[in-house]
């Protein structure tokens, strides 16, 4: 979702397009081009992938570029392809369709209908697909299996009230209710039936949702900053975009544009946001979803739930496997609007995740745990919960250093009063440490090789060609590549440019707006899109060489969509991708899935992507 209209960070932090600048003229990077620099740089990096992590799943290491051929030997899908109502893909490749919104997930739910009620919504699947893991549901004594049959974890990150709703605004509670129950998490229950993967209506199912108890754990969990003075209990995720998942296998949700499901009903007299709202984003209209009318927990001017709004922006944990076990909001990873967590591990088993803060001019974060995560659960502790949290600076010459958000530091211990403080206004932290503004920092991943890849997808308020960004603007964004000192517990590290997108225009591997994105096992980068793409193409999902910079276009999705989310099984035979707010909710511009009739309302769905010759994806 583009939310590029707004900045919420006022600090004087030296931007990370001032830095690139100088970086460029220093290291010449821009010569011959900056595509040829970024293929140069990884032809001559000798990368050597290790296993990937062991939550991963099995991997199958059988790919052509593990015998020496080439990494991609598929046909991409052409410019002249890449729009209408329909997806295209390669035609080494084809896709099903799974879980449109609305879909019952449990036998004897209730099936879709347009506008849904509230009770039909909390038993259906979400609008807004977005960030996904899948989990086997393995068998035998040797836990094998799951190829075929297992729980996919699917984000729901927004719908619009004239796409949920039908109307611009909600007229009642019940409304709001529709539209609260259509954001938050499935767990679906899926299985392949001969050819065909298929949902299965399953009490292994459930929704989490705007209004599904949750509790709170880690340094801010009984902090006088998540009580109101009414005393509600806390209810509910929102916004969940891109997602992370766990060695011991559960799955992070990632809660990132909250702010804008918040409103202030007498904003007129009142209410005025304090510097954290503010820093934020907060203010009286929102995103325009008018839940503050109807259900008071969401009204910034109610003196009785004054502190509802630090209870988001979080990360959340939930249990696949476990229906029973509450989703726990992790708060030791700071508060800000998460785009997604990539979890690997670094040296002594801690846990490391890299995170990005979706907003042009925020920041690029990292979390270890403080020991080893087998040792830790042994204990009785959540690696979650104790660790350490970094906020990322760029310097000119390539180098960069990871800067703690600790009470400890006197600058921060000057502004807050504890390590509650600063972690729910880590935004406000890590404006005082002096942390690098960036060009709105998306998905995040981790190679086997530990080299770490982030999109940065645009920046169109950019007005000096200053940087790691020497566009201005930025309209179209790039994804930049770092790797971090001693085995990513470090303190520093080494940066460059990976690709540029602008670079790509009027060519057949043209892509904008570089959003969802996964490292495969093989040396594989998948890059999804978000936004404006150019020479006619509705967005898209393109694989990269990541020794050599190569792309090619796997699939496209439909007009008004967004493609997001990538998860794969243990074999990697099957990959399932989503297309987000397909037409943007209007009928006139696709039915996905639904044939075209100009008529029937779109429907959020899950992609499942295979090889017709049974090989790996994106080989």
């Amino acid at each position: 979702m583009n939310h590029d209209d707004g900045i919420s960070n006022k600090s004087n932090n030296r931007p990370f397009a001032d830095v690139l600048n100088v970086h460029i003229s220093r290291r010449k990077v821009l010569a011959g081009g900056l595509a040829m620099a970024a293929s140069s740089f990884f032809a001559g990096s000798g990368l050597a992938f290790a296993a990937p992590p062991p939550w991963a799943g099995r991997p199958e290491r059988g790919g052509p570029h593990a015998q020496g051929g080439p990494l991609m030997d598929f046909t991409p899908v052409p410019v002249a392809e890449g729009s209408g109502p329909w997806p295209s893909i390669s035609p080494d490749y084809e896709f099903d369709v799974l879980i449109p919104w609305g879909e019952p997930l449990e036998p004897g739910g209730p099936a879709f209908s347009y506008p849904p009620t509230a009770a039909d919504q909390a038993q259906q699947i979400g609008i807004g697909h977005d960030g996904m893991s899948y989990f086997p549901l393995r068998h035998g004594k040797f836990g094998r299996g799951g190829d075929d049959h297992g729980l996919l974890c699917i984000n729901h990150e927004f719908g619009g009230n004239r796409h949920v709703l039908g109307k611009p605004a909600p007229t009642s509670l019940e409304d709001v209710r529709v539209s609260q129950h259509a954001h938050g998490v499935s767990v679906v229950e899926i299985k392949k039936i001969g050819a065909k993967w298929r949902q299965l209506r399953s009490h292994r199912a459930r929704r989490i949702h705007v209004n599904t108890p949750v509790s709170f754990s880690g340094p801010v969990a009984g902090h006088g900053l998540l009580q109101t003075p009414n005393g509600n209990v806390p209810l509910g995720t929102v916004n969940n975009c891109a997602n992370g998942e766990t060695p011991w296998g559960t799955y992070l949700t990632c809660e990132e544009n909250f702010n804008g499901y918040f409103g202030a009903t007498n904003q007129q007299t009142t209410w005025v946001p304090s510097e954290a709202q503010a820093r934020y984003g907060f203010s009286a209209g929102g995103f325009g979803y008018g839940w503050e009318t109807f259900d008071r927990r969401f009204d910034l001017s109610d003196a009785d739930y004054i502190n509802e709004e630090n209870r988001f922006g979080w990360i959340v944990e939930i249990d696949p496997m476990d229906a029973t076990r509450t989703p726990v909001k992790r708060t030791a990873l700071g508060r800000f609007k998460h785009e997604g967590i990539a979890l690997t591990l670094g040296r002594g088993g801690r846990v490391v995740g890299y995170m990005g803060d979706d907003e042009r001019f925020d920041y690029i974060y990292k979390f270890v745990s403080d020991d080893n995560w087998r040792a830790m659960r042994a204990q009785g502790q959540s690696p979650l919960d104790h660790g350490r949290l970094y906020v990322a600076k760029f310097h000119d010459d390539g180098s960069g250093e990871w800067l703690e958000l600790s009470i400890d530091n006197p600058a921060l211990a000057a502004k807050f009063a504890d390590q509650a403080e600063v972690l729910t206004f880590a935004r406000l932290a890590a404006d005082i440490v002096g942390a690098t503004p960036m060009d709105r920092p998306e998905w995040t991943t981790v190679a086997p090789n530990g080299d770490v890849y982030c999109t940065l997808t645009n920046n169109s308020r950019r007005d000096t060609a200053t940087g790691p960004n020497p566009q201005a603007p930025n309209p179209d964004g790039h994804i930049i590549k770092w790797h971090d000192s001693d085995d990513h517990l470090g303190t520093t590290f080494q940066w460059e440019i990976f690709l540029i997108a602008s670079d790509s225009h009027g060519t057949e591997d043209s892509y904008s707006d570089p959003d969802g994105l996964w490292a495969d096992p093989d040396g594989r980068l998948f890059i999804q899109t978000d936004g404006g793409q150019k020479d006619g193409l509705n967005n898209q999902m393109l694989v990269a060489d990541t020794a050599t910079g190569e792309l090619r276009r796997l699939l496209t999705g439909v007009s008004g969509d967004e493609i997001t989310g990538i998860a794969v099984t243990p074999d990697r035979r099957t990959m399932f991708v989503n297309t987000q707010h397909p037409g943007n909710g209007d009928p006139s511009l696709t039915n996905f899935p639904a044939p075209f009739d100009g008529v029937t309302v779109p429907r959020d769905s899950t992609l499942v992507i295979t090889r017709k010759d049974g090989g790996v994806i994106g080989s």
